[in-house]
């Protein structure tokens, strides 16, 4: 029985290499593709995957809030990230929310099926040296919040806590009966303020959070 897969990055020329070099290997077999972490979830759900590959930076939703999202729905559905970025901050986010790997995209072909069949079967697979990158990275103890946090406006808080839980703008306007323009200053502000690159470290921000700060 073949290993049903679904191919999630924003690139579709790194979606169709990967097709072209998958569809080779007898025991593998491409079931979709998704652009963004959104679309994943709903793909992954309805085609019934086995393994998706997923990147970790993405628009919409990023691949983080995607395979926590995977992550709560008890689906017995498995996910190996496949990214360019080693950042020790998503690494552990990916891994924590349920990831069963973390792969960088120079995985030779071989290597990366490899990878799919050891954790369709359940087992952790990690690309050299980023296990060791982690814990090294990890602190001993929690680290404070930023004191820009004290900064945010009550729906700042409130919007941030969203992009933790994984939604989009939509969804997000959605729950507090907002636009979603208004959200997307909400969410502009909040990477300001807390001098964060994208969505994705905003939802590790908030997820770093004591009890009693959402």
């Amino acid at each position: 029985m073949k290993i049903r897969v679904l191919l999630v990055d924003d690139q579709s020329i790194i979606r169709e290499g990967l097709g072209s070099l998958l569809r080779n290997k007898p025991d593998i077999e491409i079931v979709g593709e998704a652009e963004n972490g959104q679309i994943a979830v709903e793909k992954a759900i309805a085609l019934q995957a086995d393994v998706v590959l997923m990147d970790v930076r993405m628009p919409v939703m990023d691949g983080v809030a995607a395979i926590r999202s995977l992550g709560q729905k008890n689906l017995n559905i498995k996910v190996l990230v496949l990214t360019t970025f080693d950042d020790d901050e998503y690494i552990t986010q990916a891994m924590r929310f349920g990831a069963k790997g973390y792969l960088l995209k120079d995985t030779p072909s071989a290597e990366l099926a490899e990878a799919i069949r050891a954790v369709h079967k359940g087992y952790t697979q990690m690309g050299p040296g980023l296990f060791e990158k982690v814990m090294l990275a990890s602190p001993t103890t929690e680290p404070e919040p930023s004191p820009e946090f004290e900064h945010l406006t009550p729906r700042e808080k409130e919007v941030l806590q969203l992009i933790a839980q994984g939604l989009n703008n939509r969804e997000i306007a959605k729950a507090l009966y907002i636009s979603e323009r208004t959200v997307k200053n909400h969410v502009n502000s909040i990477l300001g303020r807390l001098n964060l690159r994208d969505r994705t470290q905003a939802a590790i921000f908030a997820s770093r959070l004591p009890p009693g700060k959402e």
